[in-house]
């Protein structure tokens, strides 16, 4: 049986684990080639300078299958980054990882959690929903034109 840890996780190293599996990840998710994690590292930085960053990362018999970088906002914790490793996807980590997300919103006394997801990510927004998060009416573009995303913002509240 596969024994699957969460823990945050700081450096360099962790910084590349998380770049690596975004850049498979949304190969994957988009049907293209995956990019070069160098591509997706200033991104993950990026996130990771916020005031209370943190870079949870689930570890599968000790290899890397996924992570999320999360990070307080005024009244809520907002996940920034979610992806699980391709050759992982549905084996329950992306629930895995969002019961830590909780954990870490409880410790530092939010009960309230957000997100924003390609609108068009079925998978992910399946998962989201698994584990209680809502789908709202928000929505905002990313990008300039042709290239632009439209997200929805996601939410959940945890219990008292």
């Amino acid at each position: 049986m596969t024994q699957l840890i969460v823990d945050v996780e700081s450096g360099a190293a962790a910084e590349r684990v998380a770049a690596q599996i975004w850049a498979e990840a949304t190969a994957r998710r988009d049907g293209s080639e995956p990019r070069d994690a160098a591509q997706t590292l200033p991104g993950v930085r990026r996130r990771l300078e916020l005031d209370g960053a943190a870079l949870l990362v689930a570890r599968a018999d000790g290899v890397p299958v996924g992570f999320a970088i999360v990070a307080p906002r005024t009244s809520s914790l907002e996940v920034f980054y979610l992806a699980v490793a391709p050759r992982a996807w549905g084996g329950g980590v992306g629930g895995v990882l969002l019961a830590a997300v909780d954990e870490q919103a409880k410790a530092l006394g939010h009960s309230s959690l957000e997100l924003w997801v390609i609108a068009d990510n079925d998978r992910a927004l399946t998962v989201y929903q698994r584990a209680g998060w809502t789908v709202t009416d928000d929505v905002q573009q990313t990008g300039p034109g042709d290239d632009a995303t439209i997200e929805r913002r996601v939410v959940r509240h945890l219990p008292d």
